[in-house]
Order: structure tokens, then C-alpha cells, then sequence
């Protein structure tokens, strides 16, 4: 990741760049998800062009890494977030399987602090969202920005953040895009709930948004291969929640090389399977280097 800057704030720099991809996929029927395709059933594609991949393997019971990045700023306070958030937490804890493994950050007060550092063992995490209180301005985006770090730690090939907050953004020091592209460059998909942050595509009569910190949260979560949740209670809260578990449970991964070969910019990927009449949900792209062949 770029090193940070004097006052502890995660630089952008353009020029990120990685020479091996992973390309985590999920298949999805209206019969349901779909474990047991074959490499020769997928065609991976950077730019419109079909490459070929080296790496192909099934998540199905593979353990995983989850970070948690939870906003405790002050908005989370009201409206039962904050009771919402921990529910959310407990879901996955409960349902933990051999191998799998936790980190729990928090950020509040233009501050981010790793509670609790990769761990299969749940009972610090337990008592650590326990203690939960609201306070403070909200600076998500530089929150975001540590992600990469964060994760770093992880064990597991499969791996995701889950991000939790309400939207609002009122004391970052660096931008959404800069902060998504950090993200984005880190091979992270980031699962967003959104509490009561609304429809990314609701307009007014006028044409306008009519949420304002939707857009942002939405993007993040496509762009980096996650999903947006939009919540607005306790049901849409239990579905999001086993969507997730069930798209990480359920997750190929494709992999290939780079070649050094042309300008590190960024570079559209597309998954396309054989199989009729289902959903694909993959990385829309990464930067680098042109794949190797």
C-alpha cells in the first residue's frame, strides 16, 4: 500500500499496480448458487479480450478472512444502529466454521483503531462489540483507506471486508475516489450495510439524488467486487447478512498474470459462463500492466 503521509493519512498514488489478479466469481441461478462448474465453463475477459488463467479453484468450505469496519461516529448513535451493527457482527460469529478468522476496526472522531487483530478465537471479538459506543465526526473515506492494511494480515485466499455505517462523511482528509482506488488495487471486495443510507439510484422530481452518501457506497462495494445493502430494518438486516455468507461460501477465483508489457492503467475485466440463464458477479477490473499470455 502507499506509504502514508506525515500526519498518518494514506497517500493516492496512480501509479498502483499488481502483477498477479484475482478474480473472485459468483454464480447464481434462480435455482441458487452454483458450486460445481468446471474451468472450461468460464470465459475471463480483460478489455473484451478472452485470457488465459492460470489459477482456478472452488471457495465452496474453504475458510475465509472477514474484516469488519464498523462507524462508531455519532449519526450511528440514534435510530438503533449501533444495536442493528452488532446484531450484523453476531451473525457471522455464530455461524463461524473451522478455519475461519476475524478482524474487528472501528473508526469515530477522525480516528481508526484495530480493535481486534485477525483471530479464529470469537470471544474477544464478542466482548469488544459488547462495548460499543457512539461518539464523534465521521471520516469514512480515510477509514476505507486502511482496509488494504488491514487485511494484509489475513491468512486465508478467500477474503472480503464487510463495511457498516450509515454513509456520512464529514471529517476525511482524503476523497471517496482515492480512497475506493486504494481498495480496488488491494484485491479486496468490500460488502457494504448501509443503514438507513437509501437507494443509490432514487432521484427527486428535479433528477436529483435524493441520498446523497448512497452513490459513494454503492461504488465502493461494485467496483471492488462486493455488493451494496441498502437497510432500513431488522429483516433486510438478516438477508443481507446471509447473502454475504453465502456468496463468500460459494466463491470461485480465477487468477492470472500480468506482463509488464504497456502503461499501468486500468483495465475492465468481465466473466462470462457457459451455463444459461444465470448471474455472474465479479471484480469489474484491476490496474496494471497488460495480462500475460
Amino acid at each position: 500500500m502507499p506509504p502514508p503521509a506525515s500526519d498518518g493519512t494514506p497517500q493516492f498514488a496512480e501509479e498502483v499496480s499488481v502483477a498477479w489478479i484475482l478474480v473472485p466469481v459468483i454464480v447464481k441461478s434462480k435455482r441458487g448458487y452454483l458450486d460445481r462448474l468446471d474451468r472450461e465453463e468460464f470465459d475471463l475477459r480483460v478489455a473484451g479480450r478472452s485470457v488465459p488463467f492460470k489459477d482456478f479453484e472452488r471457495r465452496g468450505e474453504a475458510p475465509w478472512s472477514l474484516v469488519f469496519l464498523q462507524d462508531l461516529s455519532g449519526s450511528m448513535g440514534t435510530g438503533g444502529r449501533l444495536e442493528a451493527s452488532q446484531e450484523a457482527l453476531r451473525y457471522f460469529f455464530d455461524r463461524a466454521r473451522p478455519g475461519d478468522e476475524y478482524a474487528l476496526a472501528t473508526f469515530a472522531g477522525e480516528e481508526t483503531a484495530v480493535d481486534v487483530p485477525f483471530t479464529e478465537d470469537l470471544e474477544p471479538l464478542r466482548e469488544a462489540v459488547q462495548g460499543w459506543e457512539a461518539y464523534g465526526r465521521t471520516a469514512l473515506h480515510d477509514a476505507v483507506s486502511w482496509l488494504p492494511d488491514i487485511s494484509g494480515e489475513s491468512r486465508n485466499v478467500k477474503r472480503a471486508a464487510v463495511l457498516i455505517t450509515d454513509g456520512a462523511d464529514n471529517a476525511s482528509r482524503i476523497t471517496a475516489a482515492e480512497a475506493r482506488e486504494l481498495v480496488r488495487s488491494a484485491e479486496l471486495p468490500v460488502y457494504v450495510l448501509g443503514l438507513e443510507s437509501g437507494d443509490p439510484f432514487a432521484v427527486d422530481e428535479e433528477g436529483e439524488k435524493v441520498y446523497r452518501y448512497a452513490d459513494v457506497l454503492n461504488l465502493l462495494a461494485s467496483m471492488t467486487g462486493g455488493r451494496y445493502f441498502p437497510i432500513r430494518g431488522p429483516d433486510e438486516l438478516k438477508e443481507a447478512c446471509a447473502t454475504i455468507a453465502d456468496e463468500m461460501r460459494y466463491q470461485y477465483v480465477l487468477g492470472f498474470d500480468t506482463s509488464g508489457v504497456g502503461a499501468s492503467e486500468w483495465r475492465p475485466i468481465s466473466v462470462i459462463v457457459k451455463e444459461k440463464g444465470v448471474r455472474v458477479v465479479a471484480r469489474r477490473g484491476y490496474r496494471g500492466t497488460l495480462p500475460a499470455h
